[in-house]
């Protein structure tokens, strides 16, 4: 028996792979199908079930183009109605899976159809548990995305308590409890690093397990929730109702465009430009009204909070090279429009004379003197508001990156501008829309907090009761 984790820290998602004696299973893939059927063909396995813990929001799931290329059973437990073709599993259904069995627990409360997946290996013993967005280590799912008529954030709180008590306590201590999600997804709050754990550990330090009553559970469990990201509702639809096969959709992102016929193909769709380079190239020079999103961030969950329509067409400038990671990740979280990529990148749009635009980029030392020289100087910290809570720049305002959109008229435009964040990536994000929504005089201090309290410029917290 092979049991694998697929790890994809951009979206801190975790899927899996289980082969038995020929058989296997895919359990919450991501949308890109190549890695599962290549495992299953080095292991001269077929893939017999793709299991689905429940419809997801924080990225579209692969079931569907996995099926459709392997013959797979799409398999999802209890209360998930779809528009195709699935095998709905009651709870305490058995699924053979080569010399191994997978159980059926239903598990709601995250949402109406969270499902785990208990594994019980060759000589019966539980192995085991799949457990999606119901159980994460340290934490468990949040209750607030599935609210519907009348059931509200606390009743479905409840229903997570009842079954994390019935379903999963009274499983064994040396149970393998493998998640959805770890650390950096926004499908939890208190999530570790740790990607796996046992069941046992879990009783010990998980908060949530730890709760003596179904009330104190509730509480501690809503306590601190922030508000979801703009994207999910949309994804979740997606996994529900279907999607285009993810072949096309990278077939159509693949269109190369000379530095001509790249702004041609913009003006004429109304493209968002999407620049995914580092944040010190992107400062030193861009495409007027370019929106700067890095790959080498949290880059898919940036791209769901920050633009609101997935149908948006998206015009791309990569570093040479990474043109097709970059429509893969986007597709990952549902922005299919993507209609193309600028060949040879930035340079070649230099190279061809066209109109540069940049964003002043500054250390922390040089925003230290110029703070000296003017301390009542504008500063906006876009990080998030428990952050700023902790440690800020006395003085400055928290506009955090999630709903900068919504907060324009609180940014002077006529003044230097000093944006920070905690290292510099969600920074230059927050420039870039600023600067494309004509603000000019912003300006990026380099290295964020950590640089910044490294100088002599005050800093404070904020004191919570």
């Amino acid at each position: 028996m092979v049991i694998e984790q697929l790890y994809t820290g951009c979206l801190a998602q975790g899927a899996y792979y289980i082969e038995s004696n020929g058989e296997a299973a895919i359990i919450d893939p991501l949308r890109e199908t190549a890695p599962y059927i290549r495992k299953a063909e080095k292991d001269g396995a077929r893939i017999k079930y793709v299991f689905e813990t429940h419809f997801h929001a924080d990225f579209v799931s692969g079931h569907l183009d996995l099926a459709w290329k392997t013959g797979a059973t799409i398999v999802y437990g209890p209360n998930a109605n779809t528009t195709y073709e699935v095998y709905h599993a009651k709870d305490g259904e058995m699924f053979a899976l080569g010399d191994v069995v997978i159980k059926v627990l239903h598990t709601p409360g995250h949402t109406l159809e969270s499902t785990t997946y208990l594994l019980i290996d060759e000589n019966g013993n539980e192995k085991a548990i799949f457990t999606g967005d119901t159980l994460f280590i340290g934490d468990v799912g949040r209750p607030d995305l599935a609210i519907k008529g009348n059931l509200t954030e606390h009743d479905l709180a409840g229903m997570l308590f009842d079954s994390l008590q019935t379903k999963i306590i009274p499983l064994p201590d040396n149970v393998t409890v493998y998640p959805a999600h770890g650390a950096g997804s926004a499908c939890g709050k208190n999530m570790s690093k740790e990607t796996t754990d046992t069941l046992g550990n879990q009783k010990r330090f998980n908060y949530a397990l730890r709760a003596k009553s179904k009330d104190e559970f509730i509480e501690k469990v809503l306590d601190g929730l922030t508000q979801a990201p703009a994207y999910f509702a949309e994804n979740a639809r997606l996994n529900k109702e279907g999607y285009e096969s993810i072949d096309r959709v990278l077939q159509r992102g693949s269109q190369a465009f000379l530095p001509d016929a790249f702004e041609a193909a913009v003006n004429e769709t109304g493209a968002l430009l999407l620049d995914v380079r580092n944040a010190a190239d992107f400062a030193q020079g861009f495409i007027p009204n370019s929106i700067n999103i890095g790959l080498n961030g949290q880059f898919a969950p940036w791209v769901g909070a920050l633009i609101p329509d997935l149908t948006q067409p998206i015009a791309l400038i990569t570093p040479v090279g990474q043109e097709g990671e970059t429509v893969l990740r986007l597709a990952r979280v549902g922005y299919d429009n993507c209609i193309g990529f600028l060949d040879g990148g930035f340079p070649a749009w230099q190279q061809a004379g066209k109109e540069v635009d940049t964003i002043e980029s500054i250390s922390a030392e040089e925003f230290a003197q110029r703070w000296q020289h003017n301390p009542n100087v504008a500063i906006v910290d876009v990080r998030k508001p428990v952050e700023f809570d902790e440690e800020h720049v006395k003085g400055a305002k928290n506009l955090p990156l999630d709903n900068l959109n919504d907060h324009m008229a609180e940014i002077q435009r006529n003044e230097p501008v000093y944006v920070h964040c905690a290292g510099g990536y969600r920074s230059m994000v927050a420039n870039s829309i600023l600067k494309a929504r004509g603000f000019n005089n912003v300006v990026n201090v380099e290295g964020g907090m950590g640089a910044i309290k490294k100088t002599n410029v005050p800093v404070e917290f904020t004191l919570t009761d």
